[in-house]
């Protein structure tokens, strides 16, 4: 064995390659993106196929084919990402997998940069399939690495629930490369009869599942990565990275009993135990009260007191912390070097020199004579455009929503009627929606904004752009003549703002593509640098 410096997000993608893995699949997503970028840049020696996806759900029938085929697969996303890739894993459950196929999914509390904090667990529940959890790298790397032969043994995905925390922070980690002629042989072909569900196979492959259930129980009760340690009548249950906060904040405290959690379906047979021993449970988990609502059912345990989210021990909201997790605890904490607390607040904003910032300049004074003009926009860097000084984003719910609101707005009657998308958001999810606006000839303006990257995640490659992206726009059947591009440059303004208030008097769809590339991207390709620097610079950090 050796050691190696890791991020959380590093340790899965170490993991997945000395598990054997044929293919690595995802689309860019903090706090996951890492997972991905790694087994890329590992792609070629690894002889591994590594490929951004269109979009989540791709991602996951891409994996879940290559599953089929009979070779290893990790599919990774945010947790957000899962909902859209919630069809094809759902129905996963039910026709089984072939080679082991593992999804990382990693939930972002507190909302460092993502729309809510869903917790990911349910949907693992939803879909009777093992979750393990994590509490630190080594445990990413050993249970990822595991989480393969389990998917194989149930026939089943298996979900590995990671937190920012743990994605984004750095541990040692102890690996063990497999011999060259230790990786997994590939599986043959599967019977198609399992596969295609149709409702005679789908009720069949229902049972079955449900019939795993009670072995499912059983190897969870067994895992060794559940711990259960008896004291004292203060009983706690910590699950993730809540274990390392408990221990952190008990230090060498002998007068709690303690229940590590890493696995779900919950070992039951454990919790029963502590439950019988202690008078009162303090529930530490990231996210939501998942194992709190469980453990006190509707009724409540009688004659024990349970505390945690649900009581406001913890905050129903946010990332758990050290301090958190000791108050809750009732244990003092050390003395913390704190931040000062007195520096004016700097908001996020556009980077200098984002053509985004032009683009939004130019549509603010086109509808300047619109005082009830409507600006849907999407997930991306432009959705900053929602603040000073443009004040030129009224919305931004999920991938793709733009174009899908702005034309339930024009159908309700609404004028004018704009959204913004980026490049690759319109290949994720906004291109559906757009045949939709196409085939009415919805009364309303698209924007997509293409600057020929993935950039709020890092600067990923795009799925079309330039050129590319206008023959598709064609393809889907853009009206020509109301297809626009124009260059977002200051000395542009003028003229981009007249055309755009000509799209904009329309009165049907008319689309305006703004093509400039994204500033990190030029200096990247021509600073010799390393990115970071050459980041900061050009944003003015």
């Amino acid at each position: 064995m050796k050691h190696e410096l890791l991020l959380g997000d590093e340790a899965v993608a170490v993991a997945a390659l000395h598990a054997g893995i044929g293919g690595a699949f995802s689309y860019p997503g903090t706090p996951a993106t890492e997972i991905f970028e790694y087994l890329s840049e590992h792609a070629a020696a690894a002889h591994i196929s590594a490929r951004w996806s269109a979009n989540e759900k791709v991602a996951y029938e891409e994996a879940l084919g290559m599953s089929y085929a009979g070779r290893r697969a990790i599919v990774s996303m945010k947790h957000v990402g899962l909902n859209v890739a919630a069809d094809p894993f759902i129905n996963s459950a039910l026709t089984g997998v072939n080679g082991g196929l593992v999804l990382v999914v990693a939930d972002d509390p507190g909302m460092h940069s993502s729309q809510n904090e869903q917790d990911s667990r349910f949907y693992g529940e939803f879909a009777q399939v093992p979750v393990l959890e994590p509490g630190n790298q080594q445990e990413a790397y050993d249970l990822t690495r595991a989480a393969f032969d389990w998917s194989e043994q149930f026939n089943l995905p298996v979900v590995v629930r990671i937190t920012t925390r743990l994605a984004h922070s750095r541990a040692n980690v102890r690996v063990d490369p497999p011999a060259a002629d230790a990786l997994p042989p590939q599986h043959e072909l599967p019977d198609p009869n399992d596969w295609t569900l149709v409702p005679s196979i789908a009720r069949r492959r229902f049972r079955r599942l449900l019939k795993l259930q009670d072995k499912l129980r059983e190897w969870s009760e067994k895992h060794p990565a559940n711990e259960l340690v008896l004291a004292g009548r203060r009983g706690v249950i910590a699950a993730g990275i809540g274990y390392n906060y408990v221990r952190e904040a008990l230090g060498g405290h002998s007068e709690f009993s303690l229940l590590k959690i890493a696995t779900y379906p919950l070992p039951v047979e454990r919790i029963r135990a502590l439950v019988d021993h202690c008078d009162e449970i303090t529930v530490i988990e990231e996210g939501y009260p998942f194992i709190e609502r469980r453990l006190g059912g509707v009724l409540g345990l009688p004659g024990k007191a349970i505390r945690g989210k649900l009581t406001g021990a913890l905050p129903l909201d946010g990332e758990l912390t050290p301090d958190l997790v000791a108050a809750a605890l009732g244990q003092t904490t050390a003395a913390r070097l704190h931040a000062v607390d007195d520096l004016t607040a700097r908001p996020p904003a556009l980077c200098r020199g984002c053509p985004h910032a032009d683009t939004f300049k130019a549509i603010i004074e086109a509808t300047a004579a619109f005082p009830h003009a409507l600006l849907f926009s999407d997930i991306g860097c432009y959705t900053l455009g929602v603040l000073p000084p443009y004040r030129a984003v009224h919305s931004c719910v999920d991938m793709g929503a733009s174009i899908a609101m702005a034309h339930g707005a024009a159908q309700a009657g609404a004028y004018p009627v704009l959204c913004t998308i980026g490049d690759s958001t319109f290949t994720h999810s906004g291109m559906t929606p757009l045949l939709g606006a196409i085939r009415a000839n919805a009364d309303m303006t698209v924007f997509i904004l293409d600057n020929a990257i993935v950039a709020m995640t890092g600067g990923q490659e795009t799925m079309a752009a330039g050129e590319t992206l206008l023959r598709l726009l064609r393809g889907l059947g853009a009206p020509p003549e109301h297809l626009h591009v124009i260059e977002p440059l200051g000395k542009n303004h003028a003229a981009n703002v007249e055309l755009i208030g000509r799209a904009v008097r329309h009165r049907g769809l008319s689309i305006v593509v703004a093509q400039r590339e994204c500033i990190h991207n030029r200096r990247k390709a021509a600073d010799p640098r390393p990115a970071a620097t050459a980041a900061c610079e050009a944003c003015g950090n």
